[in-house]
């Protein structure tokens, strides 16, 4: 289900390309855009539709299709999680972040668990949350201090981990313990199932937005993973970490994309509709001069967004890099554009009657979470300083 180099109707695309976009442009008016401020009023993490999401592959969109995945690429990833997001920013970030464990869990699981599981959850039925964050170990990921400990065939496992999105209502958490001496040589990566003993919950944290999907802190507890549960070997944690982290600055950056998209739509609409002094203010030159700089702001974003996922698919040597940069500017201008996008709108977008002020909310965290944008210059820079090479 690769796409092919046939051109599409739109610059740039292939035809398949512009179907996975239509298709979560369609599903997402359907399914999200109906029930997205109900879910963010009322906290539900709305897990059957997300399974519908996952029936049209949307849950393991770049898992490949041996292990249950319709194997795209980020590129494509990048399309659908933009238009998903224009929507309910909160829901689309979520799937994003189990599209992320998905792949991990199929490309480096030993074959039993590869089976038992990566088909579950990139159809959807099962879902799955990436455990990295502890409360001393945020941006200092290395320094983790969560444990694990080989006894016979299993793992035991002892630590604490912060900010997990989904966790308490997922059923595969993607776990980063110390196998090994201190920093990042020392971390493995391992598929812990959600409700083994020793694992509990911290209480749903209260939080600014995001509030379709849970996030709690996880305590494990003298937690026995069978050691075929690892991913990939020993040591190797860290890297596997930090490629999930790639592709997931990518997905996190499409959301806001989307989320400014679909502030733009809403302020668009707004400017042509209401009236003041006798006329409807989109007749003011400033207000039409705000408005376009935001869409310029939009597409320049989603363009090194998408050059981004190009270098990610094509294996370039600087795609970390172009990672961190694209992570940086879409996420910073996809706040402002919603951030624009309220003003425009007044006293009203303030309300929660209009969508502005939850996609507000919605992108604001997208500057923290993936490694925040501070930790993204601290990339760019070092790469600039330390190599030759330019950024082309």
């Amino acid at each position: 289900m690769a796409a092919t180099t046939t051109a599409g109707a739109d610059f740039g695309l292939t035809e398949e390309q512009a179907a996975f976009r239509e298709a979560a442009r369609d599903f997402a008016a359907a399914q999200l855009a109906p029930q997205a401020a109900h879910w963010d009023a009322e906290g539900i993490f709305p897990r059957e539709v997300i399974a519908g999401a996952g029936a049209l592959g949307f849950c393991g969109i770049y898992t490949p299709e041996d292990a249950g995945g319709i194997g795209l690429s980020r590129l494509d990833a990048a399309l659908i999680f933009e238009e998903l997001s224009a929507a309910d920013p909160s829901t689309a970030a979520y799937i994003s972040i189990h599209n992320m464990a998905t792949w991990m869990l199929a490309s480096w699981a030993t074959p039993r668990v590869r089976g038992e599981w990566a088909a579950a959850m990139a159809s959807g039925d099962k879902l799955g949350s990436y455990c990295l964050t502890e409360p001393g170990a945020g941006s200092d990921a290395a320094s983790l201090k969560t444990r694990a400990v080989r006894d016979g065939d299993d793992y035991v496992i002892d630590g604490s981990k912060a900010f997990i999105s989904g966790a308490g209502a997922t059923d595969m958490l993607i776990v980063m313990a110390r196998t090994g001496g201190e920093g990042a040589r020392g971390i493995s990566a391992f598929a812990v199932p959600a409700d083994l003993p020793g694992i509990e919950y911290g209480k749903k944290e209260e939080k600014m937005g995001w509030n379709s999907q849970p996030t709690r802190t996880i305590s494990f507890t003298g937690v026995r993973v069978p050691a075929d549960h690892l991913l990939g070997a020993e040591g190797e944690g860290f890297k596997i970490a930090m490629k999930g982290l790639d592709g997931g600055r990518i997905n996190i950056a499409a959301c806001s994309l989307g989320a400014a998209q679909g502030a733009l739509d809403a302020a668009r609409g707004y400017l042509r509709e209401r009236k003041q002094f006798g006329k409807v203010i989109g007749e003011f030159q400033a207000l039409q001069f705000k408005l376009a700089d935001m869409a310029t702001q939009l597409v320049a974003a989603r363009q090194m967004v998408h050059t981004a996922a190009r270098k990610l698919d094509a294996g370039s040597a600087d795609a970390t890099v172009w990672c961190a940069m694209a992570k940086r500017f879409a996420t910073d201008a996809g706040f402002a554009v919603c951030n624009d996008a309220l003003q425009l709108h007044g006293g009203y977008g303030y309300i929660r009657e209009y969508p502005v002020e939850r996609l507000l909310r919605d992108s604001r965290v997208h500057q923290i979470l993936e490694g925040t944008n501070e930790i993204m210059r601290v990339i760019v820079a070092r790469h600039l300083l330390n190599t030759e090479e330019d950024l082309r």
